[in-house]
Order: structure tokens, then sequence, then C-alpha cells
């Protein structure tokens, strides 16, 4: 690419053919893929030509080239609108009609409804998309690009949607488990939440053997749902207070609970 050439490029989201921007090529293919993310507004990761080859290098490009900003997700399908109204897909495979883009908290994320449906067949995004009628119910809360909106966290969020792709919970350590955890609750991904819980717990480990208190053994009560089990185990509660307290969901197993008051506690704790 000549330096004395203002060349440019046209971008779209991935599988859109609305709402495309166009901005002059930078010198770098990074540099691409920060302006294509600003310009539009998604976390741009991958690029692909207008059949669906990928893009690696900028020399690649041509001047008014149209590209298509990718999340992460592989090429989708473009529609195009036809008289009448109806939109059909250009190229269109049946695969390419799995696909979904859920605009979250202004993030967009796109996906396969297999992947929504799966793992957690009984959770909210299963109800949404399990089925070709449950699309039409969630119709008036779509954005101007097509994508369902969801008024949650893309931040916390994001780990849940790689739960349900692969099976693993894996969070960035600038991530807070808690605020998955209330994601998850709320989206009713109920197979994470005891890993989350767990965090949450390893969290609040004491780097040192000092002894936990009375005070330490409400707070995690609190912050635990009633349906999952509290791990306490191998922790040093020596000397702690814990009479009237309801222990029926904690495991203390391991746990120094040396001189631990227990009077009038409800429910047997699992020692």
């Amino acid at each position: 690419m000549s330096k004395g050439n203002m060349n440019r490029v046209i971008l779209f989201r991935n599988g859109s053919e609305i709402d495309g921007k166009v901005v002059a090529l930078p010198q770098s293919f990074d540099a691409l893929l920060g302006a294509a993310g600003e310009a539009l507004g998604v976390e741009a990761k991958r690029l692909f030509t207008a059949k669906g080859g990928e893009i690696d290098d900028i020399l690649l490009i041509r001047d008014d080239e149209t590209v298509y900003v990718s999340c992460g997700e592989p090429f989708i399908e473009r529609t195009k609108c036809c008289a009448g109204g109806s939109c059909v897909a250009v190229g269109s495979t049946a695969s390419s009609r799995d696909w979904v883009t859920l605009n979250v908290g202004g993030q967009y994320f796109s996906t396969t409804r297999g992947t929504l449906t799966t793992k957690e067949p009984n959770s909210m995004l299963a109800r949404m998309f399990a089925g070709e009628d449950s699309n039409r119910l969630w119709l008036s809360v779509t954005d101007a690009n097509g994508a369902f909106l969801v008024d949650r966290s893309p931040r916390y969020f994001e780990p849940i949607l790689s739960y349900l792709r692969h099976g693993q919970l894996i969070l960035d350590k600038s991530i807070d488990p808690q605020g998955v955890l209330e994601e998850a609750t709320f989206f009713g991904i109920e197979s994470i939440v005891p890993l989350l819980e767990s965090m949450i717990q390893d969290e609040q480990k004491p780097t040192d053997n000092f002894p936990l208190g009375r005070r330490d053994v409400i707070s995690a009560l609190i912050k635990t749902s009633h349906i999952s089990e509290l791990r306490f185990q191998g922790l040093n509660l020596a000397g702690a207070d814990l009479s009237r307290l309801d222990l029926r969901n904690i495991n203390f197993k391991y746990a120094n609970m040396q001189g631990v008051k227990l009077i009038g506690e409800i429910g047997r704790a699992h020692v």
C-alpha cells in the first residue's frame, strides 16, 4: 500500500449490511482492528471479505473494499431485503440460521442457538432461543441491527457465554466472581453457581492462619445462596462464637474447630 494514497475501507458488522462505516485504511492490521471496533462499537477480533475469506494481513485489503467485522465468531452470511419486505440470506446455509447476536449492555456477542440451549436447557437464554416460535416473543426487544437486547452487564456475561460454549469457567483476574454469580443467577445458569461460590469462598480465605470470627462467618452466610453449600474446609475457626447461627449448609471438614461455641446453633454442621 503506497503511503501517498489515502485508501479507505467500508466496515459492516459480521452478518449485517446496514449501518456501515467508512474509515481510512491504516498502516497495520492491529490498527485496523482498533479502528473497526471503535467505528462499530464492538470488540473487533477477526475480519472477513464479502465472500467469507478471513483477512489476516492489511496488504490483502483493496481500496474501498467491504470488510465484515467479527467479535471472534465465524463468518455469518449476511441478509438482504427483497421486495415485499422479506429477507433472504446471501448464500445462506442451514448452519448460518443457527447464529444469533445479542446486544448485552451495548456490547455485541454472536453465538449459536445450540450454545445457548444445550448445556442449560431450563435457563432463561434457552427459553429465549429454544425454538423458532420463541424468537417471535423477543422481536420487540431487538436493536436496529436485529440483535436481541439484554439489559445486563457485558463484563460479567462474557465468561458465562464462554462457559456455555466449552464447559470451562475461566475468569480474568480483573473479573469479580461475585458479579458473574449475580448474572448467572439472573439467567438461570445453575451448573455454574457452585463453581463461582467456590471461587468466592477461596478469595475470602485469609492469607495467614489468623482465626476467623463470628462476623466473618455471618458475612459469608449473607453472601451465599441458601440452597448452596458453604465450604469452610481447612479454615481456622478456633474460639469463634457460632452460637444461634444456621450452620446446616456449611462444610467444616478439616477446619480447626478448637474452642468453637456452638450453643443453640440451627441444624447440624458438616464436619
